[in-house]
């Protein structure tokens, strides 16, 4: 596949461009290349200074819609974005989480079969499931995978992002790749509830939300899961790193017996050396936040601990280590990711309170 940066003739898809890792991906684009996007999503607040962008063609719709996804794959490129992912959404949405994350992904992967597209899928750290405390280095193609009761509807947006993965790998004619982000942070990341959006967000908005509105932080369960923070602007960096080795690749099968450094893969991308228990990222982040706004930190309310039932609701589990390998990255790709815990931090608070000020 030829993908050299400067071909104007290019056009990307990108599904979910309006969200957090798909505004950035614009931007980068858009920065670094001379190609064109088709950008989908139902929502574009961030991303209203690309709207008239003469490299850029947007399409408000929904992976749901067959005319739609046929008209996604008719690009030689497809990364896709969409999901629900969300916590809060995984226990009193389920079903709605499982078609999110599989039937519509599944859908677009059978488009992109028929047209001839390399399909970029972004999955989840979630597909490792269940991880006990002394769980050890997640690896793509040999960690096995445990997950709750069924009962515990927390998994339904696991279970349905590695399904989706495993039907993508068995699609005969696809040429795809998998991505499993481990806790991507950044600007622009999720939403504040009750201005821009409802729910529960993700740990980091949400610690962030409370910070802004003078709030205590709710540990959830004591905050004793470790969690591995990545810079978004990481991310993006891999992406770029994904889009080079495929240029370099050229369009001919793998002889039998090769293993291709970009098709048919499952990346991990993350950052080992960012791991943090959440009562730690609370306390990191109350002393960031003290700093921005040049207070003490003893004048922020102090964290305070709940049960994730009390939280979430019913059905809540979770896993309580996740840390990748990223062996595997490094060797195929040659990318590392190398932002440092708390400059990640610093430049999601600050955006975060800058922009809810």
């Amino acid at each position: 596949m030829n993908l050299r940066f400067d071909d104007r003739s290019i056009t990307v898809a990108v599904v979910g461009c309006g969200g957090f890792i798909g505004s950035h991906l614009l931007q980068a684009i858009l920065c670094r290349t001379q190609w064109r996007v088709f950008g989908v999503d139902l929502d574009f607040y961030r991303i209203q200074d690309k709207l008239n962008d003469e490299r850029c063609e947007f399409l408000c719709g929904d992976l749901a819609d067959v005319a739609v996804v046929e008209r996604i794959a008719q690009f030689p490129v497809v990364v896709n974005l969409a999901a629900i992912c969300t916590p809060s959404r995984y226990m009193a949405e389920s079903a709605t989480v499982i078609r999110s994350n599989y039937d519509h992904p599944a859908a677009l992967a059978d488009a992109c079969a028929k047209s001839g597209s390399w399909l970029v899928h972004f999955s989840t750290s979630e597909v490792y499931g269940r991880t006990a405390a002394d769980s050890g280095l997640l690896e793509e193609d040999s960690t096995p995978v445990t997950f709750g009761p069924v009962t515990a509807s927390r998994w339904s947006y696991a279970t349905a992002k590695l399904l989706t993965e495993r039907y993508i790998a068995g699609l005969s004619g696809l040429r795809w790749t998998v991505v499993r982000p481990f806790n991507f942070v950044g600007p622009y990341m999720d939403f504040m509830p009750g201005v821009d959006g409802e729910g529960i967000p993700r740990v980091l908005a949400n610690f962030s939300s409370a910070l802004v509105r003078g709030e205590a932080l709710k540990l959830v369960n004591g905050g004793k899961a470790r969690r591995c923070f990545t810079s978004v602007f990481d991310a993006i960096d891999f992406i770029f790193a994904l889009f080079q080795v495929a240029g370099s690749a050229g369009d001919e099968a793998p002889a039998l017996g090769e293993v291709p450094a970009v098709y048919s893969q499952a990346f991990n991308v993350g950052n080992p050396d960012n791991e943090l228990t959440i009562a730690e990222l609370a306390q990191k982040m109350r002393e960031i936040y003290a700093e921005i706004r040049g207070v003490g930190v003893e004048s922020l309310p102090a964290p305070v601990a709940v049960s994730g039932e009390e939280y979430y609701g019913e059905g809540y589990d979770d896993s309580l280590r996740r840390l990748p390998s990223v062996a595997k990255a490094e060797r195929l790709l040659g990318f590392r990711a190398k932002t440092p815990i708390d400059v990640c931090l610093r430049d999601s608070l600050s955006w975060f309170a800058e922009h809810y000020a």
